[in-house]
């Protein structure tokens, strides 16, 4: 069955740098395109950012757009979030998900928190 599970999530300083794995089993990782997605505490899903099976196109939510970058490595059927200046408002569980912009399949997600 698919399995996606996240890790790299903890707590960062305000400015600072994080990257976010997700290792992707049980689909053809590379025929997929992925997403990822977070929900800060009291508040709805947002879609961060998306990319292509291939990697060709990537889409950003305005809110980290030029801060984070989407990656991929299908020979390792891995899914990066590199995330760069963050903010408090940053803060939240951090999700991959099979498909573009889909919740049909999604990890359990790692926590971030942004705070000095």
């Amino acid at each position: 069955q698919v399995r996606l599970v996240e890790s790299g999530g903890g707590l960062a300083q305000p400015g600072g740098p994080l990257r976010l794995s997700c290792a992707a089993s049980g689909f053809t990782f590379r025929t997929y395109a992925m997403s990822w997605a977070r929900q800060a505490p009291g508040k709805g899903l947002e879609w961060v950012s998306a990319i292509y099976s291939d990697g060709s196109d990537t889409d950003y939510a305005d809110s980290v757009k030029g801060r984070f970058t989407i990656s991929r490595d299908n020979a390792k059927n891995t899914l990066y979030l590199q995330m760069n200046s963050l903010k408090p408002e940053d803060t939240a569980l951090y999700y991959c998900a099979k498909g573009w912009k889909s919740g049909n399949y999604r990890g359990q997600g790692t926590q971030v928190t942004v705070s000095s």
